[in-house]
């Protein structure tokens, strides 16, 4: 066990300003994430701030969609009334996540920060270019059955997000707004807030030392009323996914007018794909179009000999 010391933030300036003047420290809301990297002496941070009590809370309609706060539990958020009316594959992507327990206890934010379980990342016995730059990644030729097999690079094959929750927001546009020790926020795309890994793979997202994720906000449109999220995994619960789609459409007279898709569970970030929505937009909703999309989606994949059934699984999925 190594020694930390724990402080309870009231204030997000407080808070940030801890992370400031300290790097090394870490927030702590749910802790389902952060506590298993620490058992398993993959962070060690010598002192957490909680932000529990930090008003970054609420489900809401706003002029532009819906706005929910970083600190509202997941399986608040999933089983909400506007969320279940108006997102639900972000619903679906919320209450098919892990267990009730977890989803009892794990925020928002918390969720979209989780980092990859890829195993050599979580053996320390093991090499890891996320854990260690440039000491190496020996799931390139090891067991990466239920790794990337898009966006990859030589330093990193990971699924760095490996949850459900990202891939939903992703599809449908969702912007972060994140605050810094300066109370100055910004607004990110859910798409760009993830890193592909390239040289870097150590650099999982733009978040900068110190910010916070205040609160996550949802475009309304037509396909996000018409979507769902589809999870497969290698057992009924709490597994995360092998392949997973989230998909919205918007269609009237039975011609697609717009779509939105995203993967989970095969990129080294959440993964949108332009490539299948430009199959779906203005073609009928039909089986044969609905497979070009899914073979157009994964067009550019690059599997290894022991994940190269994921292309099928994939397009299969969507």
């Amino acid at each position: 066990m190594n020694n930390f010391s724990y402080t309870q933030a009231s204030t997000a300036k407080e808070a940030t300003g801890i992370r400031k003047d300290k790097p090394e420290a870490a927030y702590i809301a749910g802790g389902t994430t952060l506590l298993d990297l620490m058992k398993a002496n993959l962070e060690q941070h010598p002192q957490l701030v909680d932000i529990n009590l930090l008003p970054f809370r609420g489900v809401e309609q706003t002029a532009d969609g819906l706005r929910i706060g970083a600190m509202e539990r997941m399986s608040d958020v999933g089983e909400h009334k506007l969320v279940l009316e108006q997102y639900p594959a972000i619903s679906e992507s919320l209450l098919l996540a892990a267990s009730p327990q977890l989803r009892n206890m794990a925020s928002m934010g918390g969720n979209i920060l989780q980092r990859t379980r890829c195993g050599y990342f979580r053996d320390a016995a093991f090499p890891c270019n996320k854990r260690v730059p440039g000491s190496g990644c020996p799931a390139l030729e090891g067991d990466h059955h239920n790794l990337a097999i898009l966006g990859t690079s030589d330093s990193c094959i990971a699924t760095a997000y490996p949850g459900d929750l990202s891939v939903a927001l992703a599809a449908f546009d969702a912007v972060l707004t994140l605050e810094n020790a300066k109370g100055k926020q910004r607004r990110v795309p859910v798409t760009d807030f993830y890193l592909l890994p390239g040289n870097t793979p150590q650099k999982e997202t733009v978040l900068e030392p110190g910010e916070l994720i205040v609160s996550v906000l949802i475009p309304a449109t037509a396909h996000a009323r018409r979507s769902t999220y589809l999870k497969v995994r290698e057992r009924a619960s709490y597994a995360y996914a092998l392949a997973s789609a989230a998909v919205g459409l918007d269609v009237q007279n039975g011609t697609i007018r717009s779509a939105r898709v995203a993967l989970g569970g095969v990129g080294t970030k959440p993964w949108r794909s332009p490539e299948a929505e430009k199959a779906l937009v203005g073609q009928p909703a039909t089986e044969a179009t609905f497979r070009a999309a899914a073979a157009a989606a994964l067009r550019g994949a690059q599997p290894r000999e022991h994940n190269r059934f994921k292309v099928e699984l994939a397009q299969n999925t969507l």
